[in-house]
């Protein structure tokens, strides 16, 4: 209770400084700031990502920051940068193959760009319920190769929070694929939302996310593909006054690490940073399912209307999937992605 009080006061905050897209005013972070003196640190480690740390699976950053600065006796400073402070995703991840950033918080939706493997946990209907969300992550033959799948590129996945279960946000009612068809979906610019739209037959349009509140607000789209959490705190709501529930798939913060630098720590310094890495990631996807059921309670008093699809019309969805198993199943490797359809049934 006590950390819900301090992200809803955050959000005030947020809120307060802008309502469309991030604020790009780096005072509302004064308040995350570290009551330590970082400079003796003997290991620098820079951790990126583009969201606010109101969000329970982006304020991680600081508590990983803390804890590891307690545990290491101060040897190593996790410096965190939210609010894109150092640019979007894609340049980015340039930065952390290069080891000018040390680590990043990478949207699941931008991941399968980074290595196709990543792009298991944005498979519809794979990892759709915190449940198997928490198996994936807790099963050695299942996260193991999803966490060395962009090895090539220097890069190590060592865990991950969420900011909720993806479904519709409309600004009219969507409460069977019939009435889905009639709406157009803005979607993320990532290779398998594409895919899996098309294997759907629904209309959308791939779109920056800045561009989407005016795009709303002029109907240009109707329909937007994400969780309710963000909706709710990004104000989508305030448009889009519908949100069907597909909960079919979980929206993820994938943490990778320049495995350069991951490597050159010695080893009790190392166990240290992955051992609180885990306990708070495990942390967070808890508190993102608390925060996601408040946002939904938050958006349900403002007026939003909340509905689920059918068990009928899921399963329809998922048939009309298998296209989009088919491709990135050779992508993925095929036998690793029938090892987690089947841990994960």
């Amino acid at each position: 209770m006590k950390w819900m009080k301090g992200a809803i006061f955050a959000l005030i905050t947020f809120f307060a400084l802008c309502s469309n897209g991030y604020s790009r005013d780096m005072s509302v972070l004064e308040q995350w700031k570290p009551a330590f003196d970082p400079s003796t640190a003997e290991y620098h480690y820079i951790l990126s990502n583009i969201d606010h740390p109101a969000i329970a699976g982006i304020g991680v950053g600081y508590r990983i920051r803390d804890r590891v600065w307690e545990l290491s006796k101060g040897r190593i400073y996790v410096d965190f940068r939210p609010l894109a402070q150092l640019g979007g995703e894609k340049d980015v991840v340039r930065k952390l193959k290069l080891g000018a950033v040390q680590g990043m918080l990478c949207s699941s939706v931008m991941a399968a760009n980074v290595a196709p493997k990543l792009g298991i946990v944005n498979l519809p209907f794979i990892i759709d319920s915190s449940e198997k969300l928490e198996t994936f992550r807790n099963t050695p033959e299942l996260f193991e190769p999803f966490s060395q799948a962009a090895s090539r590129s220097g890069i190590q996945v060592i865990d991950f929070t969420g900011y909720g279960s993806y479904g519709w946000a409309t600004t009219t009612p969507v409460r069977t694929l019939a009435e889905a068809k009639k709406v157009n979906f803005r979607i993320a610019q990532a290779p398998v939302n594409k895919d899996t739209y098309q294997a759907w037959k629904l209309k959308f349009t791939v779109m920056p996310w800045p561009d989407v509140p005016q795009a709303l607000q002029t109907g240009v789209i109707d329909g937007l593909d994400h969780t309710p959490m963000v909706c709710s705190i990004t104000k989508k709501f305030d448009v889009a006054k519908y949100f069907t529930n597909l909960h079919y798939t979980q929206g993820l913060y994938i943490h990778m690490v320049n495995k350069r630098w991951l490597n050159q720590l010695p080893q009790e310094l190392r166990e240290i940073f992955l051992q609180v890495v885990k306990e708070e990631s495990a942390i967070a996807r808890k508190q993102t399912e608390l925060q996601q059921a408040e946002q939904i309670r938050a958006a349900q008093a403002d007026g939003v209307q909340f509905f689920e699809l059918s068990d009928a019309d899921r399963r329809q969805l998922k048939q009309k999937a298998q296209p989009v198993y088919d491709k990135w199943g050779v992508k993925i490797g095929q036998d690793y992605l029938k090892k987690v359809q089947t841990r994960l049934k």
